[in-house]
């Protein structure tokens, strides 16, 4: 079998990646080197292209990948009986990293339409925030969701619920439910938009405030005034219960720290202080109402791109993950760190491996020993409580050959290009710095995706090549597929597929600056991200515990 079927993805490798279906037996020639497969490789899963005994090192990407617990041979399957996670030590080093910009010059007069705040920065979208000061006033949010969502036209068409009623209905007649047609026939009219240019109610719903350790609820305070202060935003409306831990003062404290000059419109109810629960809830409706009259007036204007930050994340990993679509989400990051945008790479425990890489593209010596400091740190409190970063890979992550944390991760850190980078932020901290940023946050989906919009992402690509539905509540989640046939599959999630880098249709500069055009348009509301037609809202703070 030729070339076309495997992949070496660097010339240090010692393994190839296969692009299909291998049988044992076969013979594979790769530029001009023949392997006799001694077991199945399923595509995505590697073979060794040598012998190798027993504490060999593995390498992909050119780095040490993990290894050999056992002696293998060439053309023989790696899986996770003979090959163990490993990485290399890393260190602060001097380095004169020299980085070669994309060239930028179709993208350079671009603008994209966004909201223009009074602190300079501009969103990409326009929403009115509800946060809760502690999960007693989830359900009152939840009350007042649905009131809203359903009357002001942001509720997903409720076809969910034409379908129960026609169970229902089937039941009450005594009919058999089991084999019913439940398609629904006719085109549902959703109610329209009263405010069209808030592009949508978000309600923050959390399990914190209260309980817990006080530095969780510190923290939690600085997350709920990012969200506040991110510039998708237009105004808050703040539900506290009156006794937790997490004070209203406190939250706005956080909130003036972030930014003394805040104008946002603050909207505050206190239901020890109110009384009665419709009381608290028809009030706030009430003035929030007033606060979305003013929301709406608030119009898209013309926008360079360098007011983009891009969020970069990977969640439902694949093998394919690190050779398609996360390195064209990497060129699309150095586009836009050529352009002058913000690019947030997080995910600390899915940078192990990458980690000597990225300190020696760090321009400043403090942020380089900020991330080695991080790192290690992370890495302990996992270690401490008999976890630690090579037990990252979930188990559909190892069905897909990605078998160690140093293959995953490898793959991962491609999403944020080879720009150098200029800043490293703790949980919350705001990216200043135009350029690549890393970000400490979980791998966890949600925690990730949370801790990169508090950082002030206004967009986030999402790469998947299982499949992942995963949003956030202030900052459009734009999901890349690994794969076509993900992408088919999973129509209703997916709006990128990069699986033509696979097949030889598109190469990975291509595919990242069709991934820049969407952003483009998604940025300026010409398009709608599926994530945030779902509503996907997912909000998990992370409350610096050990999460993978």
């Amino acid at each position: 079998m030729a070339d076309a079927c495997v992949l070496r993805i660097h010339p240090n490798d010692n393994v190839l990646v296969a692009l299909q279906d291998l049988k044992a037996g076969e013979h594979i020639v790769y530029t001009g080197e023949t392997f006799v497969l001694l077991d199945d490789v399923a595509v995505k899963h590697k073979f060794f292209t040598e012998d190798l005994s027993v504490g060999s090192e593995v390498k992909m990407y050119g780095v040490l990948v993990g290894r050999t617990v056992q002696d293998v041979k060439a053309g023989q399957w790696m899986n996770t009986t003979n090959v163990k996670h490993a990485a290399e030590p890393y260190f602060f080093r001097p380095s004169a990293y020299r980085w070669s910009p994309p060239d930028v010059s179709r993208f350079e007069e671009r603008t994209f339409m966004g909201y223009h705040r009074s602190d300079g920065r501009v969103g990409t979208a326009n929403y009115w925030l509800f946060v809760p000061t502690v999960f007693c006033e989830n359900r009152n949010l939840d009350v007042i969701r649905e009131a809203l969502h359903h009357e002001l036209g942001y509720a997903v068409a409720d076809k969910y619920r034409m379908k129960t009623r026609m169970l229902r209905e089937l039941v009450k007649e005594g009919k058999n439910i089991e084999a019913a047609d439940l398609s629904i026939h006719e085109a549902m009219v959703p109610v329209d938009r009263l405010f069209k240019n808030v592009d949508g109610i978000k309600f923050l719903n959390h399990q914190g405030g209260c309980g817990g350790t006080r530095e969780d609820a510190a923290v939690l305070g600085k997350l709920l005034a990012a969200y506040a202060n991110h510039p998708n935003v237009a105004g808050i409306t703040i539900l506290s219960l009156g006794c937790q831990n997490l004070q209203v003062r406190d939250l706005l404290a956080e909130l003036d720290a972030l930014r003394p000059a805040f104008d946002k419109p603050v909207l505050v109810f206190e239901q020890q202080r109110i009384g009665s629960e419709e009381e608290l809830i028809t009030e706030a409706i009430r003035k929030t109402f007033i606060g979305l009259v003013e929301a709406d007036k608030i119009i898209r204007k013309p926008a360079p791109l360098s007011e983009l930050t891009i969020g970069v994340k990977c969640g439902g990993s694949d093998g394919f993950s690190g050779i398609t679509a996360n390195p064209a989400v990497g060129y699309c990051a150095d586009l836009l760190v050529a352009l002058g945008g913000k690019v947030l790479l997080a995910e600390f425990p899915e940078l192990c491996g990458a980690e000597q890489n990225l300190i020696d593209r760090t321009i400043d010596e403090a942020a380089a020993h900020k991330f080695i400091r991080l790192m290690r740190e992370y890495s302990d409190a996992a270690e401490r409580v008999g976890s630690g970063f090579h037990m990252n890979p979930s188990p559909g992550n190892i069905r897909d050959g990605l078998i160690t944390d140093a293959i995953k991760s490898n793959g991962a850190a491609k999403k944020g290009g080879t720009s150098p980078v200029v800043d490293v932020l703790d949980y919350t901290e705001q990216a200043t710095k135009k350029g690549l940023n890393l970000v400490c946050t979980p791998g966890n989906d949600v925690e990730a995706t949370t801790g990169k919009a508090a950082s002030g992402a206004t967009l986030i690509l999402f790469t998947t090549g299982l499949g992942t539905p995963t949003g956030n509540p202030v900052c459009p989640v734009i999901k890349v597929a690994t794969n076509s046939q993900l992408a088919r599959r999973m129509e209703d999630i997916i709006d990128i597929d990069c699986g033509r880098i696979v097949t030889g249709d598109s190469t990975i500069e291509q595919m990242g600056e069709e991934i820049l055009e969407y952003c483009i348009r998604a940025a300026s509301g010409e398009v709608i991200p599926k994530a945030v037609q779902l509503n996907q809202d997912d909000f998990i703070p992370w409350k610096r515990g050990v999460s993978l």
